[in-house]
């Protein structure tokens, strides 16, 4: 399965690991509901948001095959 990096695009983070969703509200973003979502990537998303890009990686691919 697809590994997800700061280049994924969220809409292909939603795609990758069905628990995205629920990551990222934790981490405040809102992302996956925002029309930017087809175009930005998660590095952009964090860079905008302020989360610590390593730390969400590491969670969004937690559990991932």
């Amino acid at each position: 399965m697809a590994k997800i990096t700061e280049n994924t695009l969220i809409s292909e983070c939603l795609e990758i690991n069905p628990n995205a969703v629920e990551i990222l509200l934790g981490a405040g973003m809102h992302c996956f509901g925002c029309a930017m979502a087809h175009g930005e990537t998660i590095a952009e998303a964090v860079a905008v948001h302020g989360e610590d890009l390593e730390k969400l990686l590491a969670k969004l691919n937690e559990g991932i095959e």
